[in-house]
């Protein structure tokens, strides 16, 4: 159990629960659009899946300490539910419930940011609640299905609100008759105004950006051991493009999770020739001399600076086309970055996302991605394409402000909480 909060500070007390990364990174987004308004605001949080790593950076206190089960949220693939059994996963839904039940006289309004899971945590404070359908989207199949028990809850009273990711997607629920659908802004772009020019790191690390030369972001997901495995197979496909397309001056920047275990990523990739230099920020290959950076703290520029970005990420590649950029995806072992993924997450964000193959990646699809890369960037009508896919499927910065504005306004509405 984290620290006791002070709930005695403010007369208005905001509950975020949310259920998986990048649920969270929204939701602290919005956290911190709080409190940069409204500096007293008295905000907490409860993370249904994880350690709250995003909530934490902001400072956001946390009702429950969270917990790494070994699906990363992933439930509903294989075996997971079942590693999670043996993980303490029923213990630790148990101990959030009470955490909620707890804590629900002492909150005045509820931000569900996620899918059913955290709305029905938001139902059991009995508690105002706004939704945030960021799980979820009808670009999916052009209709949204939602989940019969998420409309019953949306249905209900105590839901103000119920944002969504896309417009298209709050006029489809408009249509269903969800009259609460309203979509105001994605806050993940707002994560990435605040960046450095790209040459202020990569300089730091040995290599120089050459604006005429071909820049590829890795982007190998932040779910461990997964992104390890996910950016040893992307290492191939660099050596690849280094190796059959020498024409072009090649960089390669790879943005790793914050607590990235280098040390089980050094076995994963010795086999390939691989070394990794963690005072220098690079990966070598003996075998050709081909380097690639690497960072944990240089997402944003990683990000602006490239020209394409080789995938296996879920909200990272989601930004990636915010910023206009084409994707190029390879399936792993998972548990999240399966073909099933992979393909939802076309369906998604649109036609400036391609995945290579439907089984995890060996030698064929290693070649097979390094061809498409080289094709697309030569592409000409690929960079408007990308453009118009930003516009449609990400949206433009500042949703972070608009729903931090939502959650304000409903305040002054609300009956005041005794504590």
């Amino acid at each position: 159990m984290s620290a006791l909060i002070d709930c005695t500070a403010m007369s208005r007390k905001i509950l975020f629960i949310s259920n998986g990364h990048g649920e969270d990174l929204n939701a602290s987004l919005i956290c911190a659009a709080l409190r940069e308004i409204e500096p007293r605001m008295l905000i907490f949080a409860l993370p249904i899946v994880g350690q709250g790593k995003a909530y934490i950076g902001q400072g956001v206190a946390l009702l429950l300490k969270g917990r790494d089960m070994p699906s990363g949220g992933m439930v509903y693939q294989g075996l997971n539910f079942w590693k999670d059994i043996a993980s303490g996963w029923i213990q630790n839904t148990l101990a959030q419930i009470k955490a909620v039940l707890d804590y629900r006289r002492k909150i005045d309004l509820v931000m569900s940011v996620g899918d059913h899971v955290p709305l029905v945590f938001a139902w059991l404070t009995g508690r105002p609640a706004m939704v945030f359908l960021v799980s979820t989207s009808s670009f999916y199949e052009g209709r949204l299905k939602l989940n019969p028990l998420t409309r019953w809850l949306c249905d209900k009273p105590f839901v103000l609100n119920v944002f969504t990711r896309d417009a298209f997607t709050a006029a489809d629920l408009v249509v269903q008759g969800l009259r609460k659908a309203r979509f105001v802004g994605y806050p993940i772009m707002d994560v990435l105004q605040a960046s450095d020019p790209p040459s202020a790191w990569s300089s730091s690390s040995g290599t120089t950006l050459d604006p005429f030369s071909c820049s590829i972001g890795l982007l190998p997901g932040s779910r461990f051991p997964e992104a390890q495995a996910n950016l040893a197979i992307m290492l191939r496909v660099c050596r690849a493009l280094a190796e059959r397309f020498i024409a072009r001056p090649w960089t390669f920047d790879a943005a790793i999770a914050p607590g990235t275990d280098l040390e089980i990523l050094r076995q994963l990739v010795k086999v390939d020739g691989w070394d990794v230099d963690v005072q220098g920020g690079v990966l070598r290959c003996g075998r050709s001399g081909l380097v690639v950076n690497f960072s944990d703290h240089h997402f944003s520029e990683i990000l602006t600076g490239s020209s394409l970005i080789l995938g296996m990420a879920g909200t990272a590649v989601e930004q990636a086309v915010g910023l206009g950029k084409p994707v190029v995806q390879l399936i792993g072992s998972g548990p999240q970055f399966t073909y099933a993924f992979a393909e939802a997450q076309m369906r998604l964000l649109g036609k400036g996302v391609f995945t290579v193959g439907r089984k995890a990646a060996g030698s064929a699809e290693i070649q097979d991605a390094a061809t498409l890369i080289n094709d697309l960037l030569q592409d000409p009508l690929l960079p408007e394409i990308c453009r118009r896919m930003a516009q449609e499927r990400v949206g433009a910065p500042g949703g972070s402000q608009a729903l931090a504005m939502a959650l304000l306004g409903a305040l002054p509405r609300l009956a005041t909480s005794t504590g």
